[in-house]
């Protein structure tokens, strides 16, 4: 009896799998087609892999957050004896540009190099911005030194997210980047802490704006223990080296399981590259914008993200302390805590529930 329970087992197994492959052959590529064995469970190689590559939010936090509690104390320390609104605006939205610029190369500077040395440079951006901040005297060398920043900022946002979703098991994605999202408002939270702490202090904003640097050189010298995207491996041509990172992601997955997740993002990579290759960039777009399914998806994406920016809660971050302070308030870096401890509170409760409610009702 025992023995007909395990063939029928082994029938299903195989069946599905045949399944699996038509579903391959028939052009339907879905990553989601190919479930692993133990696929919900999460090894410590992919919270480590996360965790590294999340630095990068708290980078990308860190840096946002900590000039609120910097522009209350410089004072006089770049020149003027104090710093005009002007100035504070040039100061603050020099990062921002610098976000918009790195931005827009990040993604094709990714591809062509690939992710983990992409993810460096923007490493050695923010310490150079960092240290580049700290030892300033002018106001135009402050500004030049947000302005690296956020080209730092910039190449972050745009290839941790990435890369931590194509390091992830299918399954668990959602949650795994929201990580990163996690790491973004626990900057923040961190950069308020730390301007509380040097508020008093002669000075103390140029240690503000320094210690940005420490987590980036932590992150630098992690990079060199983190494999490179098994999407990149095997558009290099890669398989091998692909299926190694592949078998780390599902630890528990046995190798025929790895071998067709390998299978369908192939297939996935080869399906981009001939879009890549038989469409012009205008065309590509014009795909975007006329197929409704794809142009629904942009306009609530990017609706949100409007809708996010223009809540005006980027100024409230950035200014924040110069608010309370002109209110009233003896710390007003301390009282910004509320601001940024709401953000990432609210960010833990996308964190718990993303992969349980869905994306959409999130």
């Amino acid at each position: 009896m025992s023995r007909l329970s395990n063939d029928s087992k082994s029938d299903e197994k195989r069946t599905s799998y045949e399944e699996k492959e038509e579903v391959l052959a028939s052009g339907e590529i879905t990553e989601l087609a190919v479930v692993a064995e133990g696929e919900e469970r999460t090894t410590w190689f992919v919270w480590l892999l996360v965790f590294a590559t999340s630095i990068s939010g708290l980078l990308f936090g860190y840096d946002t957050g900590v000039i609120s509690g910097a522009l209350v104390t410089i004072g006089g320390d770049l020149g003027p004896a104090e710093l005009s609104s002007g100035q504070k605006e040039l100061i603050t939205s020099a990062t921002t540009l610098g976000a918009l610029l790195g931005g827009l190369v990040a993604g094709m500077l990714s591809d062509f190099l690939g992710r983990r040395p992409v993810l460096g440079i923007a490493d050695v951006i923010f310490i150079g911005g960092a240290i580049g901040q700290a030892v300033c005297h002018t106001v135009w060398s402050m500004i030049g030194g947000r302005f690296l920043i956020g080209i730092g900022v910039g190449i972050a946002a745009c290839v941790a997210p990435l890369y931590i979703q194509e390091l992830s098991p299918t399954r668990l994605r959602g949650r795994m980047v929201v990580v990163n999202v996690v790491a973004i408002t626990g900057g923040q939270v961190v950069a308020y802490g730390i301007d509380a702490a040097f508020e008093g202090m002669s000075g103390g904003w140029r240690w503000m704006v320094g210690l940005g640097a420490v987590p980036a050189a932590v992150q630098l010298v992690s990079l060199f223990f983190l494999p490179e995207s098994p999407r990149l491996l095997i558009k290099r041509g890669k398989i091998e080296e692909a299926r190694r990172v592949m078998g780390r992601i599902y630890a528990y997955a046995n190798g025929e399981q790895v071998d067709l997740k390998i299978r369908v993002l192939n297939a996935a990579v080869r399906q981009s590259v001939e879009i890549a290759n038989s469409t012009t960039l205008f065309q590509r777009i014009k795909m975007i914008l006329v197929n409704p399914v794809n142009r629904r998806a942009l306009i609530i994406c990017c609706g949100l993200q409007a809708q996010q920016q223009l809540s005006g809660f980027n100024t409230l971050m950035y200014y924040s302390a110069t608010l309370f302070k002109e209110i009233g308030f003896n710390k007003p870096t301390a009282v910004g805590l509320i601001v940024s401890g709401t953000n990432f509170i609210f960010t833990l409760f996308a964190l718990k529930y993303i992969d349980i409610i869905g994306r959409r009702r999130s």
